[in-house]
């Protein structure tokens, strides 16, 4: 059996900041809702979720494009390294929020620094439910195990 020849994903650039930056947008205003329902901690709130969002999109495309070729085709290895990625990228993506929130931190009181396994399995989470939208949608995903 021959590995599959896997194509890499490509998207215009302007297409993935509409899609991320509106991402972000809904899911800023909506923490910023959370947090006591003030709207003023919006622009904030949306400038950290542009880390899951925008950044979990490069993640995806690393993974992707750059180890899904390198690595075994055997859908087992497949998911365990996706799962790990995922794992891992949204440790680092966690950082990237934790760093970006550090000047107001106490604005929005939370610790930055003891929440870095929640990062990582919060962002597998986003993840299957973004690929469950794809599965859905009848497009390659996670799931159905061609994206």
């Amino acid at each position: 059996m021959t590995p599959p020849a896997w194509q890499p994903y490509r998207e215009p650039l302007w297409t993935t900041l509409a899609r991320t930056g509106a991402i972000a947008l809904v899911a800023g205003f909506a923490v910023a809702r959370g947090l006591g329902g003030s709207l003023r901690y919006g622009p904030l709130a949306t400038l950290l979720m542009l880390w899951p969002s925008l950044g979990g999109h490069f993640v995806e495309l690393w993974y992707l494009n750059w180890l899904r070729p390198r690595i075994a085709a055997s859908r087992g290895v497949q998911i365990g390294a996706r799962l790990i990625v995922w794992f891992v990228g949204g440790i680092l993506l966690g950082i990237g929020m934790a760093l970006t929130a550090m000047p107001a931190a106490r604005q929005f009181a939370i610790s930055v620094s003891r929440w870095w396994a929640v990062a990582g399995f919060a962002f597998i989470g986003i993840e299957l439910v973004a690929q469950l939208a794809l599965q859905l949608r009848g497009r390659p995903s996670f799931y159905n195990g061609r994206g």
